[in-house]
């Protein structure tokens, strides 16, 4: 790293205000130091009986035991302005019906459930009843086309399909011939005529019986698939099993801050791993009234949730939060958002000046969090309690160890000293941690070494304890013997007011093996000329240092993102250098 390079996000942000209430995680290095998974166990009830551990219970009828039943668990806002809202007794109910319908299906446990809608209540009801089922739940992001539906229906053998009419003329009925073992598809609607596979919601699940007892529950069995996007190839599928729920209620309360009066709204979609642990899990574990939003983000509406509901806690994705910037805080204006107490982001590494534009736009900075789709829930984090480093991960779960280590042919090496890059491991086992990659045993084992799990993520310590996310190890770029990461080059280049996204890549050159290059989306009222070029590089190179900053930006109207927010940099490079592009079922914007 270049000497004359400055110093990323060393400002603290310190918690103010009179609003707040006790944080649950209260003293970092109190918890951290006494915390165990075995005493953690008593935040949840576990079967009657003794009969193991089952997510859906601990979601959702626990709290009927505990006199919650009336307590608003679900609170849904359509896109056309309906509203609907199911108490916990009325959830309980509702996904007891779903569970009974699949015994009349003929249905058995471990067999794979696949739900594949837009936001709607019907969604939330079919996930929690085939929990209780015992099925394997995979939900499906809606926007997918028929192939990615296809490859993971395929992958995780579908036997059940829960859908809506339209999704399934447009996306699934020409799969059928692809997918034999696929016996059952309930829609969600009028369910179109002529197949007896086809089920209509309203007769088969409105009509079922509202009591089900759970079943034993082994805590090792799997209960979701999850699957992630590779660099190249098919998707891979991550298994999670019922014991997840422990981590789910513990980051509930540690990472997002959640008390039992708050009203929640976690904006990511369920069909990815976010808008399942957090959407759905941790904020029903924890007992508190969930928001749903069936629209697509429009940052005006979105500030009206926030003011309408009165929304508490809020969990969003840097993505979003970049747009809103765009705006800039002004539209805030006439937005009554003086619940709101605690704002969290994930999906992605948020830049500095998106924590200090929170502070500035809503009197509250945004605590960014690290997880992966592997982990199963967050694993490091910004607490409430804590100091804020904006740009750092945080600091890891109490009851996660976290290192940061270097492989060499003995092994790993674990590094002592702060501020030195390397790869980010964890610890095994935690409660959440996946337990292997579907059909892939040989890549799962990969994963582990010397009982370190190995992120592929890149990232730093500093003498305070904070992480910081340096990029993935496939997308650090080598430049003159420096390890150059990408998300530092980003964030400088966001906090240019001209530059909306920056996505940033290695290109081959012939004397420094790397130089970067910067792909950048202006905000409007910019124009891409080559003065602005300049001034950018310029920018860069002030901010960053020589042997960091980009030797090349090109602008972009739109880079190509995942549909979770992720720039997809392997996608900018491949088109780059010509290489094969690998798995684009996960790409939502687009421009080459």
């Amino acid at each position: 790293m270049s000497d004359d390079k400055q110093p990323m996000g060393q400002t603290r942000i310190h918690k103010t205000g009179t609003q707040q209430p006790a944080p649950h995680l209260a003293s970092y290095e109190q918890a951290a130091a006494q915390f165990r998974w075995d005493d953690a166990a008593n935040l949840l009830d576990g079967l009657p009986g003794g009969a193991g551990l089952n997510i859906a219970y601990e979601a959702v009828d626990r709290h009927l035991a505990h006199g919650r039943g009336d307590k608003t668990a679900l609170r849904w806002l359509g896109r056309n302005g309906e509203r609907r809202e199911l108490s916990y007794a009325g959830l309980a109910q509702a996904s007891n019906r779903f569970a009974n319908a699949l015994h009349s299906l003929g249905v058995q446990p471990g067999e794979g459930v696949f739900v594949l809608m837009g936001r709607l209540p019907e969604l939330y009801v079919a996930l929690l009843g085939a929990l209780k089922a015992r099925c394997v739940v995979t939900p499906l992001f809606s926007a997918f086309g028929p192939e990615p539906i296809a490859t993971r229906a395929e992958m995780g053998d579908a036997r059940v399909l829960v859908t809506t009419p339209e999704l399934y003329l447009r996306k699934v009925q020409g799969l059928r011939q692809r997918l034999p073992g696929l016996r059952h598809v309930i829609v969600v609607g009028e369910a179109p005529a002529g197949d007896a596979s086809l089920h209509s919601w309203a007769a088969l699940v409105d009509a079922a019986n509202p009591d089900y007892a759970i079943a034993p529950t082994d805590p090792e069995s799997v209960s979701l698939l999850h699957f992630t996007s590779g660099t190249t190839g098919k998707p891979k599928g991550a298994m999670h099993v019922h014991a997840a729920v422990l981590a789910h209620a513990v980051t509930g309360r540690y990472a997002l801050d959640l008390h039992d009066d708050d009203v929640f709204w976690c904006t990511a979609d369920p069909g990815w791993v976010t808008g399942t642990s957090y959407g759905i899990i941790a904020p029903l574990v924890c007992g508190v009234t969930n928001v749903v939003v069936e629209a697509e983000f429009d940052a005006q509406s979105w500030y009206g949730v926030l003011a309408s509901e009165r929304v508490t806690v809020w969990y969003t994705a840097p993505t979003a939060i970049r747009m809103m910037m765009k705006l800039g805080a002004a539209a805030l204006q006439g937005y009554d958002l003086s619940a709101l107490r605690f704002m969290a982001s994930v999906g992605e590494p948020l830049n500095p000046e998106a924590v200090l534009w929170g502070q500035q736009a809503f009197g509250l900075p945004f605590h960014d969090n690290w997880w992966q789709t592997e982990t199963g829930g967050i694993m490091i984090a910004n607490y409430a309690a804590m100091d804020i480093k904006p740009g750092s991960m945080g600091k890891p779960l109490p009851g996660i160890t976290a290192a940061i280590v270097q492989r060499d042919s003995s092994g790993l090496r674990l590094i002592d000293s702060p501020d030195t890059d390397g790869e980010l491991a964890l610890k095994t086992p935690w409660p959440s941690m996946m337990r292997g990659y579907l059909h892939e045993d040989e890549r799962y084992r990969k994963c582990f070494v010397d009982g370190w799990y190995l992120t592929g993520d890149l990232a730093r310590r500093d003498a305070d304890g904070y992480y910081w996310f340096v990029g993935r190890a496939d997308d650090v770029i080598k430049s003159s013997g420096h390890l150059i990461g990408p998300f530092e080059v980003e964030s400088a280049l966001l906090e240019h007011p001209a530059v909306a996204e920056a996505g940033v890549i290695g290109i081959p050159d012939p004397m420094a093996g790397e130089v970067v290059k910067a792909f950048v989306a202006l905000k409007p009222g910019f124009a891409p000329d080559e003065a602005l070029r300049n001034e950018l590089l310029g920018h860069a190179r002030k901010r960053l240092g020589a042997a960091v900053a980009p030797k090349q930006i090109e602008f972009r109207n739109n880079l190509p993102k995942t549909r979770s927010g992720k720039i997809m940099r392997r996608l900018l490079k491949a088109r780059e250098l010509g290489l094969p592009e690998g798995d684009l079922s996960t790409l939502e914007s687009d421009e080459k």
